[in-house]
């Protein structure tokens, strides 16, 4: 056998031993005899240079990433999914996908509806790219439409092979092969951390004296974003895939030939006839779920027919083809310490549990949300009391109530401080509200959260500027708002200390350094030319998300025209209603607030949309210069598809009617602002001439 027929030989006996292990948990050799054949293949490239292929196993550990990961833009937006957290909210959802569909066609209201259930995987959402079959590019969800490129890092998971296989896997049963799929493909899945490699990465770090982590998937998504591939190989990823796109046929189909191409599948799915079945699946697992290597809180439910799923659409955060249902919350009693508040970056002043440390679904709990004081005085909950807390959602830790059968004689009932922890200011609450604030705009801790805020990840991302070293910067006056972060210099951080608590509970201080204090202003600088949305975001706007602050980038292209425009003129905006509007306005009606924006601009940061940028958003078409809201339901496309075809055509879709608003499209079921446009005059279109409008061009 010559040295190219060996090497590819090799090649294709390591990837097989790779899948029996990794992907079927079925292995046929033992590790040494797997070694040895990659030790063989190392050797005849490393004689043979040439021989070396891009989808080799050798290939998949590199150099360190010489710096940040670069932010890629997804084949499509990565929606999050809608919670379901009881069995009336499951038949709800099936209620609402019935009825959606029989609405768009001709169909019963009470047909069955085929789904697919999948075990809900607790890890970090990944989309690969393959071009003609050879692994390009591997991506984090980001914030959905722009994620983290961690190809380095994906290399590294033997789960995830480099190249497609056209081959059927080895429980297929001889069924036959899809081939490679030609050109470019994006498929999705979970990245995850199994318990056994968990495991043994927490007691290697115990060892070593370092910070274990809570749980899997905090690890795992902490190892993806290391810029050293060889240490997250050691790390022992592995991943499921659930998606392709674009994507035919039915999902059922997709995870079949996810499966023949080499890519690793959760086995357990299963199509669900109707309400019923679903039900049946949701319960089978609550308890087995402790049985897998992996953790899973739930179960994600997807109509199986894809065409289905293009007539139901989608909002602007959720599929309305899919649901994940997330099990029961598990519970443990321990006792409360004692109850503190927190000062967050809006000013509210929010109580919090502080526990007598408890493992808790997978992690230990010594804090533990308390909502406000109301719920606290409505449950009873007092100081030194032994409480019931659970997980929401698996999640958020929460303190579900007392255990009054274990109080204390002299036990009291708690009340609200009247003053605030941090700057002394007293708290006021508005009589329509059940939130205490410190209205002291200067108060250290809303600094604090605000520079959290500001620097996270959905907003500035500002890798590094976590709340250890915020804390300082505030404490020895280096920052007192968000503009005087792009003055630091790497000296003035180098001679702040960071802090970290050892398995032992002793605390470790350390100079921050000049390398670390380097990277924070290298990303600092970077985040000068973010979007004009991030900047939105971060500036911690009352009620404006990630959503409304794309919606308010796209619809005005500065931060200039979104504080000069009226109350009227923002409600105009689509998905911006008066709740928004108002709290824009009134944020940019303060005078620090307008210094502040300033400043940033002063700093370099950008506060427009780029004129490239902008002139794609701003498309001339023969809808220029109009404006239109969408009431009710359209039987022939979702809303989205809607908005996306005016928008092709340069025109707008608001939220409000207004005598400005150039026409209202009527569907079935209509609100009241197909009144509201009768009342002023304003025209109204049926579906057929709304069609007509837009050329018949549903997205």
């Amino acid at each position: 056998m010559t040295p190219l027929e060996r090497s590819a030989e090799l090649r294709r006996l390591i990837r097989h031993h790779e899948e029996c292990y990794y992907i079927l948990n079925a292995p046929e050799i033992t590790d040494a005899e797997f070694d040895a054949l990659l030790h063989e293949l190392e050797r005849l490239e490393e004689e043979h240079p040439d021989l070396v292929t891009a989808d080799s196993p050798t290939q998949r550990v590199s150099g360190r990433v010489a710096a940040g990961f670069a932010s890629v833009e997804h084949a499509e937006a990565m929606l999050s999914l809608d919670n379901a957290y009881s069995e009336e909210d499951l038949r709800a959802f099936d209620e609402r996908v019935r009825r959606g569909l029989a609405a768009a066609a001709p169909i019963a209201v009470d047909q069955t509806i085929e789904y697919v259930a999948e075990l809900k995987i607790d890890g970090l959402s990944l989309a690969l790219t393959y071009e003609d079959g050879m692994l390009v590019r591997g991506a984090t969800r980001g914030d959905g439409v722009h994620g983290e490129d961690v190809s380095h890092n994906v290399r590294t998971i033997r789960a995830i092979p480099l190249r497609l296989s056209s081959r059927p896997a080895a429980t297929s049963g001889g069924s036959a092969a899809d081939p490679v799929p030609a050109g470019r493909v994006e498929v999705r899945g979970e990245v995850y951390l199994p318990h056994r490699a968990f495991e043994r990465m927490n007691h290697e770090r115990e060892e070593a004296g370092e910070p274990l982590f809570q749980n899997p998937r905090n690890a795992a998504a902490g190892t993806m974003r290391n810029l050293d591939p060889a240490l997250v190989a050691r790390r022992g990823l592995s991943a499921f895939f659930y998606q392709v796109v674009p994507g035919t046929g039915s999902h059922a189909d997709t995870l079949e030939r996810l499966r023949r191409w080499g890519l690793p599948v959760e086995p357990n799915w299963q199509r669900c006839s109707g309400i019923e079945a679903l039900l049946s699946f949701c319960r089978s697992w609550q308890d087995r779920r402790r049985t897998l290597d992996f953790d899973t809180d739930g179960v994600v439910i997807k109509v199986n027919d894809l065409a289905q799923r293009r007539t139901l659409g989608s909002t602007s955060k959720f599929p309305r083809w899919a649901l994940a249902f997330k099990f029961p919350a598990e519970q443990k009693t321990t006792l409360l310490r004692r109850i503190d508040v927190n000062v967050g970056r809006t000013g509210a002043v929010t109580p919090f549990a502080v526990l007598e440390p408890v493992f808790l679904a997978g992690s230990t709990i010594s804090m533990a949300t308390l909502h406000n004081a109301d719920d606290i005085a409505r449950k009873d909950i007092r100081e030194g009391d032994h409480v019931i807390i659970e997980k929401a959602g698996d999640v958020i830790p929460r303190v579900v109530g007392p255990v009054l059968a274990q109080r204390a004689a002299d036990a009291v009932p708690w009340t609200m401080p009247s003053s605030c922890p941090r700057c002394g200011s007293v708290l006021h609450r508005a009589p329509d509200e059940a939130v205490w604030r410190c209205e002291n705009i200067s108060c250290p801790a809303r600094l604090q959260r605000g520079l959290e805020h500001f620097a996270s990840r959905g907003a500035m991302n500002i890798e590094g500027l976590g709340e250890s070293l915020i804390a300082q910067l505030i404490a020895q006056e280096l920052v007192r708002d968000y503009a005087d972060l792009y003055a630091l210099t790497t000296a003035q951080l180098a001679s702040l200390t960071s802090s970290s608590t050892r398995a032992d509970g002793q605390e470790i201080h350390r100079r921050f350094g000049e390398k670390n204090a380097a990277k924070v202003v290298e990303q600092i600088e970077r985040s000068r030319t973010n979007d004009l949305w991030r900047v939105i975001y971060g500036l911690g706007i009352r009620h404006i998300g990630e959503r409304a602050a794309q919606v308010l980038a796209r619809g005005f292209g500065s931060m200039s025209a979104i504080g000069q425009a009226t109350r009227e003129q923002l409600q105009e905006t689509s998905e911006i209603g008066p709740v928004l509007a108002e709290s824009v306005r009134s944020w940019f009606d303060e005078t620090r607030n307008r210094e502040l924006v300033e400043r940033l601009g002063g700093a370099g940061v950008r506060l427009e949309v780029p004129e490239a940028e902008r002139s794609r958003i701003a498309v001339a078409g023969p809808l220029t210069g109009r404006s239109y809201v969408i009431t009710g339901t359209l039987a022939s496309m979702s809303r989205e598809a809607a908005t996306a075809a005016v928008e092709r055509l340069g025109g707008k879709v608001t939220g409000s009617v207004s005598k400005k608003t150039s026409g209202v499209v009527v569907g079935s079921e209509p609100g009241s602002k197909a009144d509201k446009a009768q009342q002023l005059g304003v025209p109204t279109l049926d579906e057929a001439a709304f069609l007509a409008l837009i050329g018949d061009i549903p997205a």
